[in-house]
């Protein structure tokens, strides 16, 4: 007897920040900062506001997998050429898949279609694993990257957008490059 095993089903939404699939994002998010840092970072997170996040100028969405959120990310305008990053997030039981990559690779087609050039964000020196990750998908840090993270503060990136490389998969490409 064979037993096939259905692969999970990953789906991008956007949603708007009072969606009940995002609380399990800024709750988690909360917690992981609030223990890494020390002080309570549930407050930061609702700093900004909800609309701050929304169409024509941001974007939340959410990455599920089988209709569960599994990994997430926003952005918002910093300036008119300029969106910024916020709350990139990736469940912890689904870590080390690369959902994350795919979540920052679709908010910058987001960005781009919303006619921004440019992406920036920042980062906490106690989050090695987003450095690493800004690092690995071009971002430029504009910062010593020498020097003691802890020195520093909030750690600020930066990538210029040009149109988003058609052999990135996701939902407006989920295939693979195109042939030569």
């Amino acid at each position: 007897m064979t037993s096939s095993v259905r692969p999970p089903r990953l789906t991008i939404t956007r949603v708007a920040v009072s969606d009940p699939l995002v609380e399990p994002l800024l709750r988690e998010l909360g917690d992981e900062y609030s223990a890494r840092y020390g002080k309570d970072a549930h407050t930061e997170l609702a700093r900004y506001p909800a609309d701050e996040f929304a169409p024509p100028d941001g974007v939340l969405l959410l990455l599920l997998e089988d209709g569960e959120p599994v990994a997430g990310g926003a952005f918002r305008r910093y300036d008119e050429a300029t969106a910024e990053l916020k709350r990139i997030w990736t469940h912890s039981a689904h870590r080390r898949r690369g959902l994350a990559r795919r979540v920052i690779a679709e908010l910058e087609r987001e960005a781009v279609a919303r006619g921004y050039r440019r992406v920036y964000l920042t980062t906490g020196p106690r989050q090695p694993e987003a450095r690493g990750l800004y690092l690995a998908t071009g971002y430029t840090p504009l910062f010593d990257t020498t020097a003691n993270p802890e020195t520093i503060g909030p750690l600020p990136f930066e990538k210029h957008l040009s149109a988003v490389p058609s052999h990135i998969p996701g939902p407006h490409n989920p295939g693979k490059a195109p042939k030569p």
